[in-house]
């Protein structure tokens, strides 16, 4: 049976795709120039930051912040405090920047964006591996994700200690009740449509069949399913489940949990535990930059700009 597709892709993503949404996301919220910094901060004013986390956590999204200062500003000098995937306490220091105080003004908010929203999916996921923690489930994402950024938070879902899911709709194939009715409206049998595909699809793609009832478990496992995704079950429905595939196929948890009924779900005995939670409601983590200035240089630049 093959692995499912959810690949930890290592680290972080790409340096050069933690370049590219640098840029984007600066462009986007600086537009044509800061109207507030440049015309209140004197050109050669220097300062000094620190992000810090105000409420315990999971931190992710360091070495993007990283990124967003320096495609602002390469010249600013940057110290990391924390690492992508670590567990940080309230009033951690993540990262140290030093430089132009223009540049960190302007960069600060989408770097702060970006290490908030990151941080919360990779802290909410650290929340539901630890709660099934002692049991052979692993906590998985979904395709719920925001446009555009889905690479981002499915990192955070790895920082986290989860697992991630199908990439999108081509690195996996999933027949699911939309499909089903599609196929029944055609006059054309499950395990016929799904083995007519199988011979079409690259090697190693997972096959997975979503069910809403345990009489169609049997049907699943005819068509060949490597992967059966057990839709909105209870836990006793679950283990019923479990015990009709038989290990013939992965047992996949899927919809309606939460933390709070996530151990019954993975003691039901089920190999995966995919929750669009993860990504689509989880609460940024409260980040903030500290910001000093260097006085002395300020006073200095605004005499040179008064004086020109």
């Amino acid at each position: 049976m093959p692995e499912p597709a959810m690949e930890q892709r290592g680290g972080s993503p790409p340096h050069e795709a933690l370049e590219r949404f640098a840029r984007e996301a600066l462009a986007e919220d600086l537009g044509e120039g800061d109207l507030t910094t440049d015309l209140l901060v004197p050109d050669g004013a220097r300062a000094r930051a620190t992000m810090v986390a105000r409420a315990a956590g999971v931190a992710c999204g360091i070495t993007l912040a990283r990124a967003v200062f320096l495609s602002l500003d390469p010249s600013l000098e940057i110290t990391t405090h924390a690492g992508d995937g670590e567990a940080v306490p309230a009033g951690a220091p993540l990262l140290a920047i030093e430089g132009s105080a223009r540049s960190i003004l302007k960069a600060e908010r989408v770097a702060l964006n970006f290490v908030g929203r990151l941080s919360g999916i990779a802290t909410l996921t650290r929340r539901y591996v630890d709660a099934v923690e002692g049991t052979s489930a692993a906590i998985l994402d979904t395709r719920k994700t925001t446009p555009g950024i889905r690479a981002l938070e499915k990192w955070a879902v790895r920082c986290g200690g989860g697992r991630n899911h199908r990439f999108g709709l081509y690195d996996g194939f999933m027949l699911k009740d939309n499909h089903r009715a599609a196929l029944t409206a055609a006059g054309v049998e499950l395990a016929r449509a799904v083995h007519e595909a199988r011979v079409r699809l690259p090697d190693g793609v997972v096959v997975t069949i979503e069910v809403d009832s345990l009489d169609q478990i049997a049907e699943a496992l005819e068509a060949g399913a490597d992967s059966i995704l057990l839709d909105n079950m209870t836990p006793r429905q679950l283990a019923a489940a479990v015990d009709r595939i038989g290990g013939r196929a992965l047992a996949e948890a899927s919809g309606g949990i939460a933390l709070a009924t996530v151990r019954a779900v993975a003691e039901s005995g089920v190999d995966l535990i995919s929750v669009g939670a993860l990504t689509h409601s989880a609460p940024a983590l409260d980040v903030a930059l500290d910001f000093v200035m260097d006085h002395a240089a300020a006073v200095a630049a605004a005499g040179t700009r008064q004086g020109s």
